[in-house]
């Protein structure tokens, strides 16, 4: 069965960027510090990398996160989704309106400008269908941003939530938590590395 998954990573002191995020600025100041376990050699980093990204059928993202990712700065065969580990999975942005060109024109996009419901099903039937190719379950996941998750949760859109909780703090960034309706959540996992602690839950 296709699940809809977010997976972020999040510093202790609950953000998913540094300040002052962007197209020339990436992550923000500080912000790629978060990722450092994606590039560990750590075995057990690795092994959550190659799990998350192989159960990746279809992944959402926000517009200001495709503007990063897409950007001059941002993918490229050694940093993209999953690179090194898998087939690369259909994309799907919500946005307002779709870009008038596409640096990344080698990846499988969809622009969906109806909305974050819209978007997670428009990605869940391209999960749907990736599954049937290859013979077994294949999720959704919602990679980013910040926005773009925290709207997913309160709009009870998510099944799993997945954080990477790296052992920094950055002092000011865009949060993924900003309040609003309670969620329960049913931890289903613990990952320790040197890097970032690996948490799944299961969103009730």
């Amino acid at each position: 069965m296709t699940r809809i998954v977010a997976d972020i990573s999040v510093s202790l002191d609950g953000f998913v960027t540094g300040p002052d995020p962007g197209v020339d600025s990436g992550l923000g100041t500080g912000g790629e510090a978060l990722h450092t376990w994606a590039f560990s050699d750590d075995p057990d980093d690795r092994r959550v990398l190659r799990e998350a990204t192989a159960r990746s059928g279809a992944v959402v993202l926000g517009r200001t996160l495709f503007d990063i990712v897409d950007g001059p700065h941002g993918w490229d065969d050694a940093t993209g989704y999953g690179a090194g580990e898998v087939g690369k999975p259909a994309f799907v942005v919500v946005t307002s309106s779709a870009p008038d060109e596409v640096r990344l024109s080698d990846l499988d996009w969809t622009f969906v400008t109806t909305g974050l419901p819209d978007a997670v099903g428009a990605a869940r039937e391209r999960a749907e269908a990736a599954s049937k190719e290859c013979g077994r379950d294949l999720d959704v996941v919602l990679m980013g941003g910040g926005a773009t998750i925290g709207s997913a949760l309160e709009a009870r859109l998510i099944d799993e939530l997945t954080l990477h909780l790296s052992p920094i703090v950055l002092g000011a960034g865009t949060t993924l938590f900003t309040g609003g309706t309670p969620l329960a959540l049913t931890q289903r996992g613990v990952t320790v590395t040197s890097t970032a602690t690996h948490l799944t839950y299961d969103v009730g």
